[in-house]
Protein backbone atom coordinates (compact mmCIF):
# COMPACT_ATOMS: atom_id res chain seq x y z
CA UNK A 1 0.00 0.00 0.00
CA UNK A 2 0.99 3.63 -0.44
CA UNK A 3 1.08 5.52 2.86
CA UNK A 4 1.43 9.25 3.42
CA UNK A 5 2.82 9.83 6.93
CA UNK A 6 2.19 13.41 8.03
CA UNK A 7 4.56 14.42 10.80
CA UNK A 8 8.26 13.58 11.02
CA UNK A 9 8.68 13.69 14.79
CA UNK A 10 9.71 10.63 16.82
CA UNK A 11 6.48 8.68 16.37
CA UNK A 12 6.01 9.57 12.72
CA UNK A 13 9.61 8.57 12.01
CA UNK A 14 9.33 5.26 13.88
CA UNK A 15 5.98 4.43 12.26
CA UNK A 16 7.38 5.18 8.81
CA UNK A 17 10.05 2.57 9.57
CA UNK A 18 7.35 0.06 10.60
CA UNK A 19 5.62 0.58 7.26
CA UNK A 20 8.84 0.30 5.28
CA UNK A 21 9.72 -2.94 7.06
CA UNK A 22 6.33 -4.34 5.98
CA UNK A 23 7.14 -3.51 2.35
CA UNK A 24 4.87 -0.51 1.91
CA UNK A 25 5.57 2.63 -0.10
CA UNK A 26 6.00 5.59 2.26
CA UNK A 27 5.95 9.33 1.69
CA UNK A 28 6.96 11.25 4.83
CA UNK A 29 5.48 14.76 4.93
CA UNK A 30 7.56 17.10 7.08
CA UNK A 31 6.64 20.38 8.72
CA UNK A 32 9.51 22.24 7.07
CA UNK A 33 11.00 21.99 3.62
CA UNK A 34 14.47 22.04 5.18
CA UNK A 35 13.76 18.87 7.20
CA UNK A 36 12.31 17.16 4.12
CA UNK A 37 15.33 18.06 1.99
CA UNK A 38 17.73 16.73 4.62
CA UNK A 39 15.88 13.41 4.90
CA UNK A 40 15.64 13.13 1.12
CA UNK A 41 19.35 13.77 0.61
CA UNK A 42 20.78 11.80 3.54
CA UNK A 43 18.15 9.17 4.42
CA UNK A 44 18.18 10.23 8.09
CA UNK A 45 15.97 12.50 10.17
CA UNK A 46 18.19 15.38 11.36
CA UNK A 47 16.41 15.80 14.71
CA UNK A 48 14.34 12.76 15.68
CA UNK A 49 15.48 9.13 15.97
CA UNK A 50 18.61 9.82 13.99
CA UNK A 51 19.50 6.10 13.81
CA UNK A 52 16.39 5.24 11.76
CA UNK A 53 17.12 4.55 8.10
CA UNK A 54 14.60 6.47 5.98
CA UNK A 55 16.42 6.11 2.68
CA UNK A 56 13.59 4.02 1.23
CA UNK A 57 10.99 6.69 2.02
CA UNK A 58 10.24 9.78 -0.03
CA UNK A 59 10.39 12.95 2.08
CA UNK A 60 8.47 16.08 1.11
CA UNK A 61 7.24 19.25 2.76
CA UNK A 62 3.64 19.03 3.92
CA UNK A 63 2.62 21.61 1.33
CA UNK A 64 3.91 19.27 -1.38
CA UNK A 65 2.22 16.11 -0.08
CA UNK A 66 0.80 13.90 -2.86
CA UNK A 67 -2.93 13.27 -3.19
CA UNK A 68 -2.75 9.62 -4.31
CA UNK A 69 -2.05 7.83 -1.00
CA UNK A 70 -4.08 4.78 -0.03
CA UNK A 71 -3.91 5.81 3.65
CA UNK A 72 -2.91 9.05 5.35
CA UNK A 73 -1.22 8.55 8.73
CA UNK A 74 -1.35 11.63 10.97
CA UNK A 75 1.37 11.94 13.62
CA UNK A 76 1.27 15.58 14.72
CA UNK A 77 0.59 17.31 18.06
CA UNK A 78 -3.09 17.46 19.04
CA UNK A 79 -3.11 21.25 18.71
CA UNK A 80 -2.24 20.88 15.00
CA UNK A 81 -4.51 17.95 14.20
CA UNK A 82 -7.62 19.79 13.02
CA UNK A 83 -5.67 22.12 10.76
CA UNK A 84 -3.67 19.27 9.25
CA UNK A 85 -6.61 16.98 8.50
CA UNK A 86 -8.58 19.93 7.13
CA UNK A 87 -5.90 20.58 4.53
CA UNK A 88 -5.03 17.02 3.49
CA UNK A 89 -4.93 16.37 -0.24
CA UNK A 90 -7.09 13.68 -1.81
CA UNK A 91 -9.77 11.65 -0.05
CA UNK A 92 -7.85 8.72 1.44
CA UNK A 93 -8.89 7.34 4.85
CA UNK A 94 -7.00 8.59 7.90
CA UNK A 95 -5.11 6.65 10.56
CA UNK A 96 -4.45 8.87 13.58
CA UNK A 97 -1.49 8.21 15.87
CA UNK A 98 -2.27 11.30 17.99
CA UNK A 99 -3.03 10.82 21.70
CA UNK A 100 -5.00 13.82 22.88
CA UNK A 101 -8.25 15.78 22.63
CA UNK A 102 -9.11 18.72 20.42
CA UNK A 103 -8.01 21.91 22.22
CA UNK A 104 -10.68 24.02 20.49
CA UNK A 105 -13.76 21.83 20.92
CA UNK A 106 -12.78 19.50 23.77
CA UNK A 107 -13.94 16.58 21.66
CA UNK A 108 -12.17 13.47 20.41
CA UNK A 109 -9.81 14.22 17.54
CA UNK A 110 -11.46 11.76 15.16
CA UNK A 111 -14.54 13.97 15.10
CA UNK A 112 -12.49 16.53 13.15
CA UNK A 113 -12.00 14.08 10.27
CA UNK A 114 -14.85 14.77 7.85
CA UNK A 115 -15.71 12.91 4.66
CA UNK A 116 -13.15 10.14 5.20
CA UNK A 117 -12.99 6.88 7.09
CA UNK A 118 -10.91 7.25 10.23
CA UNK A 119 -9.08 4.89 12.54
CA UNK A 120 -6.96 5.43 15.64
CA UNK A 121 -3.89 3.41 16.62
CA UNK A 122 -2.89 3.26 20.27
CA UNK A 123 -1.15 1.08 22.82
CA UNK A 124 2.21 0.80 24.62
CA UNK A 125 4.23 2.14 21.69
CA UNK A 126 7.41 3.97 22.71
CA UNK A 127 8.87 5.29 19.48
CA UNK A 128 12.50 4.71 20.47
CA UNK A 129 11.90 1.02 21.20
CA UNK A 130 9.96 0.45 17.99
CA UNK A 131 12.70 2.19 16.03
CA UNK A 132 15.22 -0.16 17.67
CA UNK A 133 13.29 -3.19 16.44
CA UNK A 134 11.90 -4.23 19.82
CA UNK A 135 8.51 -5.99 19.85
CA UNK A 136 5.24 -4.37 20.82
CA UNK A 137 1.48 -4.61 20.27
CA UNK A 138 -1.10 -2.01 19.31
CA UNK A 139 -4.83 -1.71 18.85
CA UNK A 140 -6.53 -0.19 15.81
CA UNK A 141 -9.94 1.30 16.55
CA UNK A 142 -12.45 2.30 13.92
CA UNK A 143 -16.16 2.26 13.27
CA UNK A 144 -15.25 1.14 9.74
CA UNK A 145 -14.49 -2.52 10.29
CA UNK A 146 -13.21 -3.08 6.76
CA UNK A 147 -10.69 -0.23 7.07
CA UNK A 148 -9.53 -1.50 10.47
CA UNK A 149 -9.03 -4.96 9.00
CA UNK A 150 -7.02 -3.54 6.09
CA UNK A 151 -4.74 -1.73 8.50
CA UNK A 152 -4.34 -4.79 10.70
CA UNK A 153 -3.23 -6.83 7.71
CA UNK A 154 -0.91 -4.04 6.54
CA UNK A 155 0.79 -3.58 9.92
CA UNK A 156 0.83 -6.94 11.69
CA UNK A 157 4.23 -8.61 11.96
CA UNK A 158 6.36 -10.62 14.37
CA UNK A 159 7.54 -7.32 15.92
CA UNK A 160 4.37 -5.24 15.68
CA UNK A 161 1.27 -7.22 16.65
CA UNK A 162 -1.93 -5.43 15.66
CA UNK A 163 -5.38 -5.98 17.14
CA UNK A 164 -8.67 -4.37 16.10
CA UNK A 165 -11.35 -2.87 18.33
CA UNK A 166 -14.60 -1.20 17.23
CA UNK A 167 -14.61 1.01 20.35
CA UNK A 168 -13.27 4.23 18.83
CA UNK A 169 -14.56 6.31 21.75
CA UNK A 170 -12.82 4.18 24.37
CA UNK A 171 -9.49 3.93 22.58
CA UNK A 172 -9.33 7.69 21.98
CA UNK A 173 -10.22 8.52 25.58
CA UNK A 174 -7.65 6.02 26.87
CA UNK A 175 -4.99 7.59 24.69
CA UNK A 176 -5.76 11.07 25.98
CA UNK A 177 -6.34 10.31 29.65
CA UNK A 178 -3.28 8.13 30.20
CA UNK A 179 -1.03 11.11 29.45
CA UNK A 180 -2.53 13.05 32.35
CA UNK A 181 -2.11 10.13 34.74
CA UNK A 182 1.50 9.79 33.54
CA UNK A 183 2.15 13.42 34.52
CA UNK A 184 0.96 12.56 38.02
CA UNK A 185 3.10 9.40 38.06
CA UNK A 186 6.09 11.52 37.15
CA UNK A 187 5.24 13.73 40.09
CA UNK A 188 5.37 10.68 42.37
CA UNK A 189 8.82 9.90 41.00
CA UNK A 190 9.95 13.50 41.33
CA UNK A 191 8.95 13.57 45.00
CA UNK A 192 10.43 10.10 45.57
CA UNK A 193 7.22 8.82 47.13
CA UNK A 194 7.99 5.20 46.27
CA UNK A 195 6.64 2.33 44.21
CA UNK A 196 3.63 1.69 46.44
CA UNK A 197 2.43 5.24 45.91
CA UNK A 198 3.01 4.98 42.18
CA UNK A 199 1.14 1.68 41.87
CA UNK A 200 -1.73 3.15 43.88
CA UNK A 201 -1.84 6.20 41.61
CA UNK A 202 -1.83 4.08 38.45
CA UNK A 203 -4.67 1.92 39.81
CA UNK A 204 -6.81 4.88 40.78
CA UNK A 205 -5.94 6.60 37.52
CA UNK A 206 -7.20 3.61 35.59
CA UNK A 207 -10.40 3.68 37.63
CA UNK A 208 -11.09 7.30 36.74
CA UNK A 209 -10.23 6.74 33.09
CA UNK A 210 -12.74 3.89 33.01
CA UNK A 211 -15.45 5.99 34.71
CA UNK A 212 -15.00 8.72 32.16
CA UNK A 213 -15.08 6.24 29.28
CA UNK A 214 -18.29 4.57 30.47
CA UNK A 215 -19.97 7.96 30.84
CA UNK A 216 -18.97 8.79 27.26
CA UNK A 217 -20.33 5.52 25.90
CA UNK A 218 -17.10 3.49 25.71
CA UNK A 219 -16.79 -0.20 26.48
CA UNK A 220 -15.26 -0.88 29.94
CA UNK A 221 -13.16 -3.76 28.60
CA UNK A 222 -11.26 -1.36 26.34
CA UNK A 223 -9.66 0.15 29.44
CA UNK A 224 -8.34 -3.28 30.44
CA UNK A 225 -6.65 -3.67 27.05
CA UNK A 226 -3.65 -2.32 25.19
CA UNK A 227 -4.96 1.22 24.82
CA UNK A 228 -5.91 1.35 28.50
CA UNK A 229 -3.83 -0.45 31.09
CA UNK A 230 -1.15 -1.36 28.54
CA UNK A 231 -0.39 2.21 27.49
CA UNK A 232 -0.96 3.51 31.02
CA UNK A 233 1.70 1.22 32.52
CA UNK A 234 4.39 2.13 30.02
CA UNK A 235 3.53 5.84 30.13
CA UNK A 236 3.75 5.93 33.92
CA UNK A 237 6.75 3.66 34.39
CA UNK A 238 9.14 4.08 31.47
CA UNK A 239 11.96 6.59 31.78
CA UNK A 240 11.52 7.30 28.05
CA UNK A 241 8.00 8.78 28.15
CA UNK A 242 7.66 12.54 27.91
CA UNK A 243 4.67 12.96 30.21
CA UNK A 244 6.31 11.06 33.06
CA UNK A 245 9.50 13.05 32.53
CA UNK A 246 7.58 16.32 32.59
CA UNK A 247 5.74 15.39 35.78
CA UNK A 248 9.01 14.57 37.51
CA UNK A 249 10.58 17.86 36.42
CA UNK A 250 7.57 19.87 37.60
CA UNK A 251 7.60 18.07 40.96
CA UNK A 252 11.23 19.12 41.37
CA UNK A 253 10.39 22.77 40.80
CA UNK A 254 10.34 23.34 37.04
CA UNK A 255 7.49 25.23 35.40
CA UNK A 256 5.56 23.39 32.68
CA UNK A 257 7.27 25.60 30.11
CA UNK A 258 10.70 24.76 31.50
CA UNK A 259 9.86 21.05 31.50
CA UNK A 260 8.84 21.17 27.83
CA UNK A 261 11.99 23.11 26.95
CA UNK A 262 14.21 20.54 28.67
CA UNK A 263 12.44 17.58 27.05
CA UNK A 264 12.49 19.28 23.67
CA UNK A 265 9.30 17.66 22.34
CA UNK A 266 5.54 17.98 22.73
CA UNK A 267 4.15 16.88 26.10
CA UNK A 268 0.52 16.07 25.28
CA UNK A 269 -0.62 15.69 28.88
CA UNK A 270 -0.05 19.39 29.54
CA UNK A 271 -2.50 20.30 26.78
CA UNK A 272 -4.93 17.49 27.53
CA UNK A 273 -5.32 17.87 31.32
CA UNK A 274 -7.64 20.93 31.39
CA UNK A 275 -9.59 19.66 28.37
CA UNK A 276 -10.12 16.29 30.04
CA UNK A 277 -11.18 18.01 33.27
CA UNK A 278 -13.73 20.12 31.41
CA UNK A 279 -15.06 17.05 29.61
CA UNK A 280 -15.51 15.28 32.94
CA UNK A 281 -17.48 18.25 34.26
CA UNK A 282 -19.80 18.12 31.24
CA UNK A 283 -20.32 14.38 31.77
CA UNK A 284 -20.69 14.69 35.55
CA UNK A 285 -17.76 12.36 36.30
CA UNK A 286 -15.31 12.86 39.17
CA UNK A 287 -11.61 12.68 38.18
CA UNK A 288 -9.55 13.42 41.32
CA UNK A 289 -6.14 12.74 39.77
CA UNK A 290 -6.88 14.86 36.71
CA UNK A 291 -8.24 17.68 38.88
CA UNK A 292 -5.07 17.49 40.95
CA UNK A 293 -2.82 17.66 37.89
CA UNK A 294 -4.70 20.74 36.69
CA UNK A 295 -4.32 22.34 40.11
CA UNK A 296 -0.57 21.80 40.06
CA UNK A 297 -0.32 23.19 36.54
CA UNK A 298 -2.16 26.26 37.84
CA UNK A 299 0.35 26.75 40.65
CA UNK A 300 -0.72 24.56 43.59
CA UNK A 301 2.09 22.84 45.49
CA UNK A 302 2.39 19.21 44.44
CA UNK A 303 3.14 18.29 48.06
CA UNK A 304 -0.19 19.82 49.09
CA UNK A 305 -1.89 17.93 46.29
CA UNK A 306 -0.46 14.60 47.42
CA UNK A 307 -1.65 15.26 50.97
CA UNK A 308 -5.07 16.26 49.68
CA UNK A 309 -5.50 13.12 47.60
CA UNK A 310 -4.45 10.91 50.51
CA UNK A 311 -6.77 12.80 52.84
CA UNK A 312 -9.93 12.34 50.77
CA UNK A 313 -12.91 10.71 52.47
CA UNK A 314 -12.48 6.91 52.37
CA UNK A 315 -14.93 5.12 50.06
CA UNK A 316 -15.51 1.73 48.49
CA UNK A 317 -13.02 0.87 45.77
Amino acid sequence: MRFLVVGAGSWGTAFARVLLDRGHEVVLACRSREQAETIASTGWNPRYLQSVDLSAAAAVALADAPADADVVVVAVPSRSFAQVVGSLPGDAPVLSLVKGLDPETGERLSTRVLGRSVAVLSGPNIAEEIAAGLPTAAVIASEDGFFAGQLQHALNSSLFRAYVNPDLVGVELCAAAKNVIALAAGGVDGLRLGDNAKASLISRGLAEMTRLGEAAGARPETFAGLAGIGDLIVSCCSTKTRNRQAGALIARGATPEQAVAEIGQTVEGLTTAPILRDLSHRLGVELPVTEGVCAVLSGQSITELAAGLMGREPTEE
